[in-house]
């Protein structure tokens, strides 16, 4: 399929998303923290507009990626943890969406932690697969990976945010809602959100590649039998004595 198909697929993605962020960057509940919100937004979207010809994503993957920021900005709009989800659950059913679960915090957080995971992991399996060549096991486990230690360095830059601007921001941004294992289960949500996205995918796959038990068995396979560290690194040096 020709690449510019899925380019035109990003952009009509780009400017429904470009109206979305538009509309609610319109008068947030915090301005700063709306912006502080935001600023790895300002470098996906550059980044995601830039590569689109180079690297395009498929059609999937760009799905996934439009629907977490579109919940990501409406966390940021109101902050997160004043997102009146709860109040539009009421004015259709009549009741409040944390009554029926016992709930009394805000969980719209917990939410996109787990959508971080869920939507998210797909296109970094894609990502590993066209640029890395990973196939196999590896394929389902270091998208999963690499979703935990993203989730957990974020975690660490909310934790850095809040030194920096400390007060009223950063409490906003931060949004631990009192909980102190707050970001633990956001971390813990990212990764059981990413756990599901590849064991679905796997299950796909299962179902519909053929050489799927073949491919899971050559993953695990020595590829290299010599040991590495210091042999590796005296092969190394005897190789720069060699080319002089």
């Amino acid at each position: 399929m020709p690449t510019s198909i899925y380019q035109k697929y990003a952009l009509k993605l780009f400017i429904v998303f470009v109206l979305f962020f538009i509309v609610l960057a319109i008068a947030p509940s915090d301005r700063h923290d709306w912006l502080l919100e935001n600023v790895l937004v300002f470098v996906l979207i550059p980044v995601l507009f830039l590569t689109s010809g180079r690297l395009p994503l498929s059609r999937i993957s760009y799905t996934l990626i439009f629907l977490f920021l579109c919940l990501h900005e409406i966390g940021a709009h109101y902050t997160y943890a004043e997102v009146p989800y709860d109040q539009w659950f009421e004015s259709v059913f009549g009741r409040t969406f944390n009554s029926l679960f016992g709930w009394e915090r805000n969980h719209f957080d917990r939410l996109v932690h787990f959508s971080y995971g869920l939507l998210l992991a797909y296109p970094i399996r894609e990502l590993f697969h066209r640029v890395a060549n990973v196939s196999g096991f590896w394929g389902y486990f270091l998208p999963l990976d690499i979703t935990m230690s993203t989730s957990m360095l974020f975690e660490l830059f909310e934790w850095a945010a809040v030194i920096v601007f400390g007060g009223e921001l950063g409490v906003a941004y931060l949004g631990t809602q009192g909980d102190i294992w707050d970001a633990h289960k956001d971390m813990g949500l990212a990764s059981l959100g990413a756990l599901f996205a590849m064991l679905v995918t796997a299950l796909i796959n299962m179902k519909l590649q053929r050489d799927f038990a073949r491919e899971m068995s050559e993953s695990f396979r020595i590829k290299n039998k010599n040991p590495l560290g210091e042999e590796e690194i005296k092969r190394m040096m005897q190789d720069k004595k060699d080319r002089k």
